[in-house]
């Protein structure tokens, strides 16, 4: 009979949970000592929220609710939008960093060490889930330094705004993974995931899709962003969600699967 006092052995779950908390504080720890990457795709959505409510917001403005509010009320339908596109923009920071693991060898070395095999993959999209959400909170700062409210929006109502960012991050960024692992190198994963900060630039985040002209109309509706935004704005400001929420749901829920399989594909994939 066994000793009570002799160690237990580890599962296959703890040791999968261990070794993709080691693959996170790697990925984390990476992020901290070459920020210039997420600083300038942070750069682009602050830019973007500045210019178009100080330069263009006033005219802007005509176009929504009747314009009656000025550049404080475009500045409440602006940022949902701007908050979207900054989750699009640091995805791309997880094609190029995943991309660089495999031009350097690293995923490599990876694959011939006694670890989870999933680790390495969740330790990227873990920690890019943590940079979107940070650098959502950060953007967010500027916009309320700037004069955004949302007075009327419930605890519950943020709390599923959040999980709805949280969820929109994760869908990306699975997207954002197996496009680094397709990429020959970095600048390639970069321009392969462009898509996922140009589609925020043709959905509802700037202007209502109803305002756009007839043959563009369809590019901006039916595309992942548009129904996450609306619902977003839903949430934050109080307008009509519609349909919307459950379609954002389904587009986060059916890239998430796609990008999943994509990237284990590619990553459980023999090399050459």
């Amino acid at each position: 009979m066994s000793s009570p006092l002799a160690p237990t052995r580890p599962t296959r779950l703890s040791l999968a949970v261990r070794d993709s908390a080691t693959m996170l504080r790697r990925n984390l720890l990476h992020v901290r000592r070459y920020p210039s990457l997420t600083l300038n795709l942070l750069l682009t959505p602050v830019m973007l929220l500045l210019l178009f409510v100080y330069i263009f917001g006033d005219v802007m403005s005509a176009g929504i609710g009747g314009g009656g509010g000025g550049r404080s009320e475009y500045l409440a339908y602006l940022v949902p939008g701007i908050l979207m596109l900054t989750i699009g923009g640091t995805t791309i920071g997880s094609a190029v960093s995943v991309a660089m693991d495999m031009n350097e060898g690293i995923i490599a070395r990876f694959r011939t060490m006694a670890i989870h095999r999933g680790s390495v993959l969740i330790g990227h999209v873990v920690g890019s889930v943590l940079q979107c959400v940070m650098s959502v909170l950060l953007v967010g700062a500027v916009a309320v330094a700037i004069g955004f409210r949302s007075t009327d929006a419930t605890a519950l109502e943020w709390l599923a705004a959040v999980g709805l960012l949280a969820l929109v991050s994760l869908a990306l960024t699975w997207i954002a993974v197996g496009m680094g692992l397709s990429s020959p190198n970095a600048e390639a994963a970069s321009n392969n995931a462009l898509p996922l900060m140009v589609l925020p630039l043709l959905s509802s985040a700037f202007v209502p899709v109803d305002a756009m002209p007839g043959w563009f109309r369809p590019i901006a509706e039916y595309q992942p962003f548009t129904p996450a935004i609306e619902t977003l704005r839903g949430l934050l400001l109080g307008t009509e969600i519609g349909h919307n929420g459950w379609l954002a749901v389904a587009w986060c829920v059916g890239l998430a699967a796609l990008g999943y399989a994509w990237s284990t594909s590619l990553f459980n994939r023999d090399p050459k």
